[in-house]
């Protein structure tokens, strides 16, 4: 994640580096505990700002988009805004989270 950034120009570094890190990993191991086959991770920048957007792809998905000890967690790392969200095109569930870079 953090090699993608610094492709971008943005260089986050020691703490901050480590929270994208810590987010990234928390919203990603959410994702796989739905049960799929597969996830998908996206990134995305703007107004020096990251979107981290992981979409777990299985309908059905045990913990419900709610997740609101993910929230906590994640919310704890510094981001600006974080929520998940079923996802209408394939029932997944859709988590993301939003920092300041």
């Amino acid at each position: 994640m953090n090699a993608k950034l610094a492709e971008w120009g943005y260089r986050p570094t020691g703490a901050k580096a480590d929270d994208i890190t810590a987010v990234t990993e928390l919203l990603a191991l959410a994702a796989l505990k739905d049960g799929g086959r597969r996830i998908s991770l996206h990134l995305a920048d703007q107004d020096h700002q990251a979107l981290i957007l992981v979409l777990s792809h299985q309908q059905n998905h045990a913990q419900g988009p709610g997740g609101e000890d993910l929230l906590r967690r994640v919310t704890g790392l510094g981001v600006v805004s974080c929520g998940t969200d079923t996802d209408e095109g394939d029932g997944g569930c859709r988590r993301w989270a939003v920092t300041d870079l």
